[in-house]
């Protein structure tokens, strides 16, 4: 992996601090850095060597010509193909590297290269003679990618937001992407919560010819809503063992150590599995838990599957104390971000690149095979008549909330009160923080300033394309569209490259997505078992007491941690000082404070997300007091 940063169309006497925006990707690559610098642009890439360690293989790279510039954050898991190909059409190579292949595939057929690239990737090339710039994105959104484009001045990328500002974009809060924050804890693309910032959308080019305005394509698209694919059990349990295995295969390729992360849970699990039987040695495993709240520690049932497979397992254990991360993690994903679980999965990478440099995850089985129980109560709620929905919430409201929210009162209560309410505002509802409570918790003198309807129109969007598609393909199309690109392949990221870290998820393979999206829904769940599909195709190498077991999610004890050792420092940062106020009602959040630490009820991951909006507001006025270095002058 590696931070990629470029500035093109730099007027005489602009100035753009090229070696400081790389210096701030220094975790993203802590292998080499580079610059590359013409009359009016300018490159950077910070490097993680993974295949063909060679200087051969640096960035940012050149063509032979010198008119090509290429700075590329990924991996692509079919350029050994494209490479055949193109030495076909009478390319050569220097290197090893798929950065090469990108190189040459652009000089073979132009920006449709982007369209045969089959991997995870953020890309930046620039065309000297075309005068053109291509940005890209692969098609989940594994690799982040961020532009700024003001008026009249040049148009700067990079892999992360603080690369901008580095390069002297001013780091200023954009108060618009609010609702979207507080509603889902994420901001997704275009925008983001920096003025005159935005965020390239996955599986999408942007193309920058000079005098012209940047023009955004989609070129694919998960095809949940298309018509199901008529095959038998049997011919499906095979497809999906073949790619699955296939996918693994190619996600072994590597000159650096490899291993894989270890939950216990099916996914993991499978993906385990598989290593062990291509591998020629046991595979390096990792796991963390948690103290607090033994309803959150999946360590016993990774140290099944350790077993099972003869890994070399490795675990930790996270203790309250570990918050001292979360100016870090802020830091880290440029803003405030709604998943507490970024904290366990930093934590876990930082373990494992102790002992590897890529390790793979089960990153994007439940999007794929139905892996969440909400999906499944978003069908069960179509099937009830909205008469007794209706009276099922009315019910629910009276019902005392819950002291924890893995109690299955908490779940059954969030289940009701959102059932009575059309397909995207139910989705909306049970996937978000605070969606429904916006004009309780925003300043009322602030709302008129700010999209409000934003977030619920958004979702109502993503339905409207699936239309016509059965209630289960919609909502993994939305899931897809949503949460998986802009919370767990954010955290995924962030928090891998916090440490130099590759992760590599072969659920995300291309081919399977294509083929299981289209899968028929029978086959994804069967009642509410929730994977069927998956867990037969490997019935054989699960583990028994793993294929049964209930499924716990990845998350923190916010709760229990909150009430507890964490409660002083949640309670200084939520104070009547805190900056967040001027754009928050305070007395909502303070009866919401109440209400957790006197056991009423669960807020724990609404509070984190307050939490780390207002350590994400105190570093901006921090740095906005501080006098920053005269940035480079091109």
């Amino acid at each position: 992996m590696c931070g990629i940063f470029g500035a093109v169309f730099v007027a005489p006497g602009e100035s753009i601090d090229v070696d400081r925006a790389v210096r701030s990707m220094a975790h993203r690559g802590p292998d080499a850095q580079g610059t590359h610098r013409l009359q009016d642009a300018c490159f950077g890439h910070t490097r993680l060597r993974i295949v063909d360690l060679s200087d051969a293989a640096a960035q940012p790279m050149r063509s032979t010509d010198e008119k090509i510039v290429l700075v590329f954050n990924g991996e692509i898991y079919n350029h050994h193909e494209l490479r055949a190909e193109l030495r076909a059409l009478g390319h050569t190579f220097r290197s090893r590297s798929d950065t090469e292949v990108i190189l040459e595939g652009y000089r073979a057929w132009q920006t449709d290269i982007v369209e045969k690239l089959d991997g995870m990737f953020a890309l930046g090339l620039w065309d000297a003679e075309r005068r053109r710039l291509l940005l890209a994105r692969d098609r989940a959104g594994k690799k982040p990618l961020f532009y700024s484009a003001p008026s009249g001045r040049a148009f700067r990328f990079a892999s992360e937001i603080k690369a901008l500002t580095a390069s002297g974009v001013p780091a200023v809060a954009d108060h618009q992407a609010l609702p979207q924050l507080l509603s889902f804890g994420y901001t997704p693309a275009p925008e983001t919560m920096f003025k005159g910032v935005r965020q390239l959308p996955p599986a999408s080019t942007l193309i920058l010819q000079e005098g012209k305005p940047p023009e955004i394509r989609r070129f694919w698209k998960a095809p949940f809503a298309e018509a199901p694919i008529d095959c038998s059990v049997a011919e499906a349990k095979s497809e999906v063992r073949r790619l699955l295995e296939a996918a693994v295969k190619r996600r072994l390729e590597a000159d650096v150590p490899l291993g894989a992360f270890l939950s216990g849970g099916i996914d993991s699990t499978i993906i385990v599995g598989i290593m062990a039987r291509q591998m020629s040695r046991p595979v390096k495993t990792f796991s963390i838990g948690f103290s607090g709240d033994a309803r959150y520690d999946e360590t016993h049932y990774a140290r099944i599957a350790a077993r099972a497979f003869g890994t070399d397992h490795t675990e930790f254990t996270l203790e309250p104390s570990s918050f001292d991360l979360v100016e870090r993690l802020v830091e880290l994903h440029d803003g405030p971000f709604g998943d507490s679980s970024a904290i366990p999965t930093s934590v876990v990478a930082a373990l494992t690149k102790k002992h590897v440099t890529v390790a793979l995850t089960g990153d994007g089985g439940d999007e794929l095979f139905c892996g969440y129980i909400r999906f499944l109560a978003a069908e069960a709620a179509e099937r009830v008549p909205l008469v007794l929905r209706r009276v099922g919430g009315r019910v629910a409201a009276l019902l005392p909330p819950a002291s924890s929210e893995r109690q299955l009162r908490a779940k059954a209560r969030r289940f009701l009160l959102a059932a009575a309410l059309p397909l995207s505002e139910r989705v909306a509802q049970w996937s978000s923080l605070f969606a429904f409570d916006l004009e309780q918790l925003v300043r009322k003198d602030v709302q008129s300033t700010l999209p409000m309807e934003a977030p619920l129109a958004w979702s109502r969007a993503i339905f409207a394309a699936s239309e016509g598609a059965s209630t289960l393909s919609r909502v993994l199309d939305h899931n897809f569209e949503t949460y998986l690109p802009y919370d767990l392949l954010v955290k995924a990221d962030r928090s891998s490259m916090a440490h130099g870290l590759e992760a590599r998820s072969p659920f995300l393979d291309t081919a399977l997505v294509e083929y299981v999206a289209r899968l028929p829904d029978q086959m994804k769940r069967r009642g509410v078992t929730t994977k069927w599909i998956l867990k037969s195709a490997f019935a054989d190498l699960l583990p028994k007491e793993l294929v049964s077991r209930r499924k716990m999610g990845f998350g923190v004890p916010l709760g229990a941690w909150f009430r507890g050792e964490l409660r002083e420092y949640l309670r200084d940062h939520l104070s009547p000082s805190a900056k967040m106020y001027d754009l928050i009602d305070r007395s909502f959040v303070e009866a919401m404070l109440k209400q957790h630490l006197d056991g009423v009820c669960d807020h724990g991951h609404r509070l984190w997300l307050l939490l780390t909006l207002e350590v994400w507001l105190r570093s901006l006025s921090a740095r906005q007091k501080k006098t920053e270095p005269l940035p480079y002058a091109m």
